[in-house]
C-alpha cells in the first residue's frame, strides 16, 4: 500500500515481510496472487458463521441481520481494508486486476453471506423478493455514505456500538410478507 501496487516490487514486498523473495514466491506466487491471497484470507471473516441461528422467525432475522451487519461494518471499516480499497481505486487504470480481485473475492464474500441470510428469511416466509436484491437493499441501508467518507478520510471508523446502530432493524425497511400484502 505504501508504494502502490504497480510500483511495489516482489523484492520490496519480501524485504518488508522479512523473508527471501524466493521463499515468498514459492509460498504465494507472484504479486497478483499475493494480493488475492491476502484479500481471500481477510474475506473469510465475512462468511456466514456456522454459529448463527437459522432464520425462522422475525426475531431471529433481526438478530442475524444485526449481528452480521455489525460484523460487516467493523471488518470492512478496518483501516487495512480501507487501505486496500484505496489501493484498488488508485491503481484502477494501471492495474485493474487489483480492483477485480477486491470485487470478485473480497466484496463477493459479504454479498454471498447477505444473500444466504436473505434466502433463509425468504424460505421461512419472512421476506419476499429476490435474495440478491434484498441483500443489496440491506447493504445500502447499512452503509449509507460511510464507505465514501472512510475512503476520503473524512469519516472515522465506527466504534462497535455505532456499527450496531447502523443495522436496519425496522421491518418496514425491507419487504416482508406482511408488509408486501398490506
Amino acid at each position: 500500500m505504501k508504494s502502490g501496487y504497480a510500483a511495489a516490487s516482489t523484492l520490496e514486498i519480501a524485504t518488508r515481510a522479512r523473508v527471501s523473495k524466493r521463499e515468498l514466491c514459492a509460498l504465494v506466487g507472484n504479486k497478483q496472487k499475493m494480493l488475492i491471497t491476502c484479500i481471500r484470507e481477510r474475506a473469510k471473516r465475512l462468511e456466514v458463521p456456522a454459529h448463527l441461528p437459522v432464520v425462522h422467525d422475525r426475531e431471529t432475522l433481526a438478530q442475524v441481520r444485526a449481528s452480521f451487519g455489525t460484523k460487516l461494518v467493523r471488518e470492512v471499516s478496518d483501516p487495512t481494508v480501507i487501505g486496500i480499497f484505496r489501493l484498488a481505486i488508485a491503481e484502477a487504470v494501471h492495474a485493474p486486476e487489483v480492483a477485480r480481485a477486491l470485487d470478485s473475492t473480497g466484496r463477493e464474500a459479504s454479498r454471498a453471506a447477505l444473500r444466504k441470510i436473505m434466502a433463509q428469511a425468504q424460505a421461512s416466509g419472512l421476506l419476499t423478493g429476490r435474495p440478491a436484491e434484498l441483500a443489496r437493499q440491506f447493504a445500502g441501508l447499512l452503509w449509507r455514505d460511510l464507505m465514501v467518507g472512510l475512503l476520503l478520510g473524512v469519516a472515522k471508523r465506527p466504534k462497535p456500538r455505532e456499527s450496531a446502530r447502523r443495522c436496519p432493524r425496522r421491518r418496514s425497511r425491507l419487504p416482508t410478507t406482511s408488509s408486501a400484502t398490506e
